[in-house]
């Protein structure tokens, strides 16, 4: 007897797997980090092209983190706070971004499986392009999050309050919105196949109707 399915299919996250020990390391373009405590720079860091796994991120306040093209793999920012973070065209499989706060969080043209953000505040995430599979994002306060062009597989939000979602043009799969309190989406319509609270569609109610073509007076 065939099983059946979830919908909304829930994300599929395993743990970062860490080792026991690290060793201290700091990042470089292009350098490599294996089983490291990574200590950031206050000021700027570039870490493009890099190679981290197996590493934690330490807590740290700094200006800005460049990862453009950086493969990171079972790795945890831990408390890690930046004006930017930047990630564009990267690869990440099985990352945690817990706590902290960053200013603009740029993934567009990102290939991630396997995100968790927990209690992390983002002014700006974008990530138009990008292929998002298996994300998970809890307890955070974000200001924009874009997503215009992106692939988005298995996304579970819980507890997690949005200024604006900008949806255009993406394509997307099990999207669980249920846990946002999202105050505005850029097109309703690219809603299709998410799946949202009787509260949420009310709320929204004269965008959808509008989407429709219905003229809503008082």
């Amino acid at each position: 007897m065939a099983r059946t399915r979830i919908r909304p299919e829930p994300p599929r996250i395993p743990d970062p797997d860490l080792p026991t020990e690290f060793s201290p390391a700091a990042l470089r373009r292009s350098g490599e980090a294996f089983e490291a405590r990574i200590d950031l720079e206050p000021g700027t860091t570039d870490a493009a092209h890099a190679r981290i796994s197996e590493s934690v991120v330490a807590p740290a306040s700094v200006e800005s983190v460049d990862l453009t093209g950086a493969i990171i793999a079972d790795v945890v920012f831990e408390g890690v706070s930046a004006a930017e973070l930047i990630a564009r065209d990267g690869t990440w499989r099985t990352v945690v971004i817990r706590g902290g706060r960053i200013g603009t969080l740029d993934l567009s043209r990102a290939r991630c499986d396997g995100i968790l953000l927990d209690a992390v505040r983002v002014d700006y995430l974008t990530a138009g392009g990008a292929t998002l599979r298996d994300v998970d994002i809890s307890g955070c306060r974000i200001g924009t999050l874009d997503v215009p062009g992106a692939r988005v597989e298995r996304l579970r939000m819980a507890d997690t309050a949005i200024d604006e979602m900008d949806l255009r043009e993406w394509q997307a799969s099990d999207v669980d919105l249920r846990g946002a309190e999202v105050l505005s989406f850029t097109d309703v319509r690219m809603l299709r196949g998410a799946t949202l609270t009787e509260t949420q569609v009310t709320s929204h109610a004269r965008a959808f109707a509008a989407s429709l073509g219905v003229d809503v007076r008082g």
